[in-house]
């Protein structure tokens, strides 16, 4: 099977049966989606949109957390991980945001790298999700899931992202991300994967090993 016939089999089958994918954060606008990316990086979804709602409460705008303190901002994301280093990055993204973007989350991958706590990943998920852009976020789930069904052995991010938009319809894009993603983390993990629950083992380059 070529790499072309995996692609067009995996991403058919994700098309035909699951074709609504979306990300599992919680946000009302693409400043609270760039807050609850930045937290979200080795953190749960479903941590971040416990800390969320109370910490947009406190500060609704790019604006308000631009003026906070770290004191201020601390308790709102104290239970993710690497707390410390999130609350910093938070007010300096705001700060920059507000100092140089007026307050307007940019669509430029670039851009969006330049502010802090704010990598390429992140980036390619505000892009793709705000301003509908073609290009796949590859966070750790994508990357197993794409090892893992020959989709790619890019040995980066970077790498995977490039055979993926390789391959992956501008059109697809956007929603492969989420398919990938969410394959990763409910049927595909890392550890203990539930492959008798996995209607991709067909394509899958582990299964043999992974399902002894």
């Amino acid at each position: 099977m070529t790499r072309k016939e995996r692609f067009n089999a995996i991403i058919g089958w994700f098309a035909e049966n699951q074709p609504v994918a979306q990300s599992e954060l919680h946000y009302d606008n693409p400043y609270q989606l760039l807050v609850a990316v930045i937290l979200s990086a080795q953190c749960t979804d479903r941590r971040v949109n416990t800390v969320t709602p109370p910490l947009f409460e406190r500060f609704p705008t790019s604006g308000s957390l631009a003026a906070a303190t770290f004191d201020e901002v601390y308790p709102f994301v104290k239970s993710v991980s690497y707390p410390n280093a999130k609350a910093r990055h938070l007010i300096a993204m705001a700060q920059m945001l507000e100092q140089e973007y007026g307050g307007v989350v940019p669509s430029d991958i670039d851009a969006l790298m330049r502010m802090p706590g704010v990598g390429r990943k992140t980036a390619n998920v505000i892009a793709s999700i705000v301003y509908d852009k073609p290009v796949i976020a590859v966070d750790t789930h994508v990357f197993r899931v794409a090892h893992r069904l020959g989709l790619s052995d890019g040995t980066t991010p970077y790498a995977v992202e490039q055979d993926l938009e390789r391959h992956i319809p501008l059109e697809q894009r956007a929603v492969s991300h989420h398919w990938l993603i969410l394959h990763g983390r409910y049927i595909c993990t890392a550890r203990n994967p539930k492959c008798s629950q996995c209607p991709l083992t067909a394509w899958c380059r582990e299964f043999p090993l992974l399902s002894r």
